[in-house]
């Protein structure tokens, strides 16, 4: 009985988080209500609209034969503010919240406020959507993650254009209070130098990173959103970047 009703009460959780924002096309958010109720728990601070969407999206690639399973998830929420925290990890076995950490957007998506997002190479924005993370390297901005992105024309450029995790000296709550915003990659979700390390380590080797924002066609075309619609699926791809691929930050 009382599983029943937590059931009933995540469902209804789903629900209220998956409500499009104004003026954005509806995207039902019910993929597994279970594990939108344990994000939900896990970060309380987090926009419930954009957990929904990423638990959908994170059910839709796993039944698009894209993941044979995952441990850990990442969300990012770039519809808030850069001197807030808005990088969540979560470890999905365990059913906890790992880091909860400001994160860096492109110097071309907006000062401290994300308004523009971009999949072409050279453009030093950031790119929305769905990614799997993959190996890890030494870079011009030290321990790096790549990550290939699932989205078609929205983040399917990620390894040409060398868009990854890493360690950043502009990112730090210092910056943020004596800058009002932190400072800029040329695209990459950078983070604070004192966690990149543990971070990457963290996500590593085929975990899911959903990248946000209130965008009317992402939130209309993208694949994960539709698993249920008669969506093709997708086999799994190894991801890797070209050889010598100059590094962007």
């Amino acid at each position: 009985m009382r599983r029943s009703l937590r059931r009933r009460l995540a469902a209804i959780f789903v629900l209220l988080g998956a409500a499009a924002l104004p003026g954005l096309p509806a995207v039902a958010a019910a993929g597994d209500p279970n594990l939108f109720a344990q994000l939900r728990a896990a970060a309380p601070a987090a926009n419930p609209h954009v957990l929904g969407l990423a638990a959908r999206a994170a059910e839709c690639a796993r039944a698009q034969g894209i993941l044979d399973g995952f441990g850990h998830l990442a969300v990012i929420d770039y519809s808030l503010p850069s001197t807030q925290p808005r990088l969540w990890v979560f470890d999905l076995r365990r059913q906890r919240l790992l880091f909860e950490e400001l994160v860096a957007h492109g110097r071309n998506t907006g000062a401290g406020l994300a308004e523009r997002f971009s999949n072409v190479e050279g453009s030093r924005m950031s790119s929305i959507g769905l990614y799997q993370t993959a190996d890890t390297y030494y870079g011009s901005n030290g321990y790096s993650l790549r990550l290939r992105g699932l989205d078609p024309g929205f983040n399917d450029n990620a390894l040409a254009r060398a868009i990854v995790m890493h360690g950043a000296p502009y990112v730090s709550q210092a910056i943020a209070d004596r800058l009002g915003r932190l400072g800029r990659s040329w695209g990459c979700p950078a983070v604070r130098e004192e966690v990149a390390r543990t971070v990457i380590d963290t996500l590593k080797g085929g975990a899911l990173l959903f990248a946000y924002y209130p965008d009317r066609k992402w939130l209309a075309e993208s694949p994960f959103f539709k698993c249920g619609d008669g969506a093709p699926k997708r086999a799994p791809v190894v991801a890797t970047a070209a050889p010598g691929r100059p590094y962007q930050g």
